[in-house]
């Protein structure tokens, strides 16, 4: 299966499925008030570049998006993978576009929240391979028992 990975505006319908599947499958992982996910339209502002994984076919299988904040700091935000495609680097692949596009705007930092409890260990694996270490938490977000914070120099 060939597979393309490009900046695509969210507001498609077949990302706003893959935007409801993450949702989903992230609901029983942390109490509804520590998940801080953009919506659509907040992914589709001046501020963020999405990220889409394609098949040969042109379905979506894969998505990560980049938000910057004050124009020095890039936030990673909502990495999702289909299930069928999992385990094939395309979540690898998109981090690494999302990194090169936060480097293209001259940021410094790259930061995230994820959460901490059982059913996150994947994207852990993802981003400490990626360079990515635990840190405190970034931004606003609040520091509690259900987030986990990384952060990545860029210079």
């Amino acid at each position: 299966m060939a597979l393309s990975i490009a900046p695509e505006t969210p507001l498609q319908d077949d990302i706003r499925v893959m935007v409801d599947k993450l949702n989903v499958q992230l609901a029983p992982l942390s109490p509804p008030e520590f998940q801080f996910q953009l919506t659509v339209e907040q992914m589709a502002g001046a501020d963020a570049t999405v990220f889409v994984a394609r098949d040969d076919g042109g379905t979506a299988v894969a998505m990560g998006s980049l938000k910057v904040h004050d124009g020095t700091i890039g936030e990673v935000k909502r990495m999702f993978s289909e299930p069928q495609v999992r385990g094939r680097g395309l979540a690898r692949a998109i981090l690494a576009a999302i990194e090169t596009r936060a480097r293209a705007l001259g940021l410094a930092r790259l930061v995230l929240e994820t959460g901490s409890t059982a059913g996150f260990e994947p994207a852990w694996a993802l981003y400490e391979g990626a360079g990515f270490r635990v840190c405190g938490a970034v931004l606003n977000y609040p520091d509690s028992d259900y987030s986990r914070f990384y952060e990545k120099s860029l210079v």
